[in-house]
């Protein structure tokens, strides 16, 4: 499982024009779900997103987490952080978990970091998203589950 965490002033996610969540302060989360994913890496990747110490304290250094803030997180399903470019003009998802994985997968990781004190928000699963953010830094930072 991977989360490409941006820290951001405000982000939007809009399906057909409709927005259907947004957030102020905090992180925008893509993430992605691998196939063959192991059970649990959605509890461990939401544990260090809520303490990820990537927003400035009263010296200016990187030093609180989301929830020392009292920030928010918006969490995209993102199956094109799986793709494999390594051949060819078009990228490869085999990588990538399929919907019946990866959903449930996403929505578990959304649970757990509400859990952990982080107020969430999600994309729609499947659909064809515009996402906005004004990304802070800019900051942006790619986690993995300990399992890849």
């Amino acid at each position: 499982m991977r989360a490409l965490v941006q820290r951001v002033a405000r982000a939007v996610v809009r399906v057909d024009g409709a927005e259907i969540a947004s957030i102020g302060q905090g992180l925008l989360i893509l993430l992605g779900v691998r196939a063959g994913d192991a059970p649990g890496g959605e509890e461990r990747l939401a544990e260090r997103c809520a303490e990820l110490r990537i927003f400035e304290d009263e010296a200016g250094r990187m030093n609180r987490s989301v929830r020392d803030l009292g920030g928010e997180a918006l969490v995209v399903p993102q199956f094109t952080l799986y793709a494999d470019t390594s051949r060819g003009r078009r990228p490869g998802f085999d990588h990538a978990a399929p919907p019946g994985e990866a959903e449930p997968a996403w929505r578990r990781f959304c649970d757990a970091l509400a859990t952990r004190g982080v107020p969430t928000q999600g994309g729609r699963f499947g659909a064809s998203m515009e996402v906005e953010l004004v990304n802070r830094g800019p900051a942006t930072f790619l986690l993995e589950s300990a399992d890849g």
